[in-house]
């Protein structure tokens, strides 16, 4: 979970953050779990090692599932029954969204859309409510679906800790709830959806950077928004890694992923600093912001991550950039639709239901950069064979 990063639109819905500052402001120094001072801080209330120590072995584990369609396929399946919710279709499938106030998640709804449509002989009807960003918009969603005949719903909480009430509120009416993207802290829905996870993401890029870096080189954090699961443990996994290798993490800054916002936090830094050494972020919503910073300042952009947002890959091929794009994939998004007609077939799911989570490289960079689609577009739609591509994600 994740955002990227033209994204001023992600503003409004990032800016509940309410914790991001103007000027630069070091990170309390001590680690719960690695070297003092690093500037890492107190490890995340969201940190659990052993989902931690899970999702890092699923880096490397095989997926189970149809060749060349990771949506429909599963890490290390557990299977659950869901005879209980068999009932004859077509049914009515609600989906009640946190937002849609970026281009990471206005680009996997079109992909969620695109693959209700291939399953119009079994949905009679898809309802979608969207939160705007607003925890208690979105209980308030929650609980008006209750009473409207929803056959299965989907949640995609706007925060964790909050939405977990109201998920809880909807499993006691004995309907089937899948959950995606972001997690509730409750086991009561038939299945949660998401990738590898955060732990995955944060490592990924907090390796490679500290691998770039040298001992007590100079690090920036860029986070967006606190108190979402996903983002949460991206952060403890890259609190872990820059621990260990020694790195000194000058600053922790939250941007709410706004572009403007972005450049004058890491213009700042440079002012501060003189040299940054490495960029890591939790979302690559507003890479590409972060390194037009050091263009912009006439500087050399130092190792950073983003995502598989078009604009960034872009960016990292035109110029040469020291770079990684571990994903959170977009074509997460279809794959909820197709667990609600699986559970309501009464046909056993995984749950959890791991999705592979590919890392874009060097090696492979150029086969995601897609010429023909938007700034915006992210490389992992998983959308080329769905009804509409590309016009509808243009």
């Amino acid at each position: 979970m994740r955002s990227s990063i033209a994204v001023a639109a992600i503003g409004a819905l990032l800016a509940l953050a309410g914790c991001a500052t103007d000027e630069p402001t070091t990170a309390a120094s001590g680690s719960a779990s690695g070297t003092p001072g690093s500037g890492t801080g107190e490890q995340s209330k969201f940190f659990v090692r052993a989902e931690y120590d899970k999702e890092l072995a699923l880096l490397d584990a095989t997926a189970t599932g149809p060749a060349g369609k990771p949506w429909e396929q599963v890490l290390n399946p557990a299977m659950v029954e869901t005879a209980k919710f068999k009932k004859p279709g077509p049914h009515k499938v609600c989906f009640s969204n946190a937002g849609l106030n970026n281009p990471w998640r206005q680009v996997g709804f079109k992909a969620m859309q695109a693959e209700v449509d291939t399953q119009q002989s079994r949905i009679r009807e898809f309802v979608h409510v969207d939160a705007e960003g607003k925890d208690q918009k979105q209980i308030a969603d929650i609980n008006d679906l209750l009473g409207k005949g929803c056959d299965a719903l989907i949640v995609s909480p706007n925060t964790t800790a909050t939405l977990t009430p109201a998920v809880e509120a909807a499993c006691q009416k004995g309907l089937p709830v899948i959950v995606f993207d972001r997690g509730v802290d409750s086991a009561c829905p038939v299945t949660f959806i998401n990738p590898i996870g955060g732990y995955g993401f944060g490592h990924v890029a907090a390796e490679f950077i500290s691998q770039k870096v040298k001992t007590g080189g100079k690090v920036l954090a860029l986070r967006i928004l606190p108190g979402v699961d996903v983002l949460e443990t991206r952060w403890s996994a890259a609190k872990v890694a820059f621990d260990k290798a020694g790195v000194d993490v000058v600053g922790v800054e939250f941007t709410d992923g706004d572009p403007a916002k972005t450049k004058k936090i890491v213009n700042d830094y440079i002012q501060r600093y003189g040299t940054i050494d490495g960029v890591w972020m939790d979302a690559g919503a507003v890479a590409v912001a972060a390194a037009e910073a050091f263009l912009d300042a006439g500087r050399p952009v130092p190792p950073i991550n983003g995502e598989d947002q078009l604009d960034f890959l872009r960016l990292w091929r035109d110029n040469k950039l020291t770079a990684i794009a571990p994903t959170y994939p977009t074509y997460q998004w279809r794959t909820p639709i197709i667990a609600a007609l699986r559970i309501l077939d009464g046909e056993p799911v995984s749950s959890p239901w791991k999705l592979p989570q590919p890392t874009i490289t060097q090696e492979n960079l150029e086969g995601y950069v897609d010429p023909d689609m938007p700034p915006l577009h992210y490389a992992m739609c998983g959308c080329a064979d769905l009804p509409g591509y590309p016009q509808r994600w243009k």
